[in-house]
Formats: structure tokens, C-alpha cells, sequence
């Protein structure tokens, strides 16, 4: 397996904000997304077993697999050995591919971020996580047939472009939106606020 990194700090992002947890970053996405703020491209080459070990020196139970875009290297035996490990095991994913049934039971929790203009195709959402543009409002219309599983976690999270007039009105409309579509909840990128990881 190719892996970017891994790192021990809080989620930052969605359901799961200002939990400790394992990050399992893998190198490579399918897509190439303009506003993509992780340098994912890098990597070495680990195997499942190097993989759980260095996982298993951090306390926290919670591992979330993101990328890039983890769904292009996930195995139902390094799912099975993280399991055997007692980890929670969480994915993030752009949900453009579908998971074999076999893999995708052994996930506990799927944060599925869609790009622009992709419909997704993973079998599950647990967590519906969506990049809000003030200048692409349609991309949000177009999701609103997707379910979460639990019908509860649907999050709109402003695209940061590091551009501090865009990101102020950016923020402003997706808090108007999310007002006046009270499915959504606001997401913030908490982890860039702290200046943690």
C-alpha cells in the first residue's frame, strides 16, 4: 500500500470534530480538484502489517483512512487486521467508486465528500460532507436526493481557496444557505483554525 502519511491529532472536520484519531493519509486520488488543499501525491510503500503496527502506538481507538482517495487501496484483510486491533475504522472518501459489499461491511462510518458535478456511487453514506462554492450553489440542489444512512449528518463546509475576501463571503452564503436548507449543518475546518493537523 502506498501511504502519504500518518499522523495522531483531532478531527478537524463533520461528525466526528475534536475527536482523537489515527490518520491513515494514502497517496493518490482519481480526481483533481482545483481547490484540493492536501499534497497527497507522495508516498511510500507499506505493507497492512507496517500499516496497523504504527497505527497501534497511538491510544486513540478512532482511524480514519482519507487520501487522496483511500477506496483506490483498501483490502478486506487490512480492514479485518485494523478490526482485530479493536480500531474504530472510518473512511473519507469522494464516493466515486463503489466498495466490494465485503469491504464496505467492515467500515464503521463512511464521510462521503462529493466533488463538483460527481454523483456518488459508494453503496453507503454515513456522513454526507460537502465542499460549499458560492459560486457553484447547483452542486448542493443536485445532492439533496442522497440519503445518509442515519438521515441526520448532512454538513456543508466552505471552500477554502486561501483567499481571506472569498472565504468572509463564502462563509456568509453558506451560513445563509444552510439557514434557509435547515438539513444542512455548518462544518468547519477546526484543525486550520487551532493550527493543528
Amino acid at each position: 500500500m502506498r501511504v502519504n502519511e500518518i499522523f495522531y491529532s483531532l478531527q478537524g472536520e463533520g461528525r466526528f470534530t475534536g475527536t482523537p484519531a489515527i490518520f491513515v493519509r494514502f497517496s493518490g486520488c482519481n480526481l483533481r480538484c482545483d481547490f484540493c488543499d492536501t499534497d497527497h501525491e507522495h508516498g511510500v510503500e507499506m505493507t497492512e502489517a507496517e500499516i496497523v503496527d504504527s497505527v497501534c502506538r497511538y491510544p486513540s481507538e478512532h482511524v480514519i483512512l482519507t487520501g487522496g482517495e483511500p477506496t483506490l487501496q483498501l483490502t478486506e484483510s487490512f480492514l479485518e487486521a485494523l478490526s482485530l486491533a479493536e480500531k474504530f475504522i472510518h473512511i473519507e472518501t469522494n464516493g466515486t467508486r463503489r466498495l466490494d459489499d465485503s469491504i464496505a461491511a467492515r467500515i464503521d462510518w463512511i464521510t462521503v465528500s462529493p466533488k463538483f458535478g460527481i454523483a456518488p456511487a459508494i453503496q453507503r453514506v454515513d456522513e454526507l460532507k460537502v465542499v460549499f462554492d458560492m459560486d457553484h450553489p447547483e452542486h448542493i440542489a443536485r445532492l439533496d436526493d442522497v440519503q445518509a444512512t442515519d438521515g441526520q449528518c448532512y454538513y456543508l463546509q466552505p471552500c477554502d481557496r486561501a483567499d481571506a475576501d472569498y472565504n468572509a463571503r463564502n462563509l456568509a452564503a453558506c451560513i445563509s444557505y444552510i439557514k434557509t436548507h435547515p438539513k444542512w449543518k455548518l462544518s468547519l475546518q477546526t484543525h486550520k483554525i487551532l493550527n493543528i493537523r
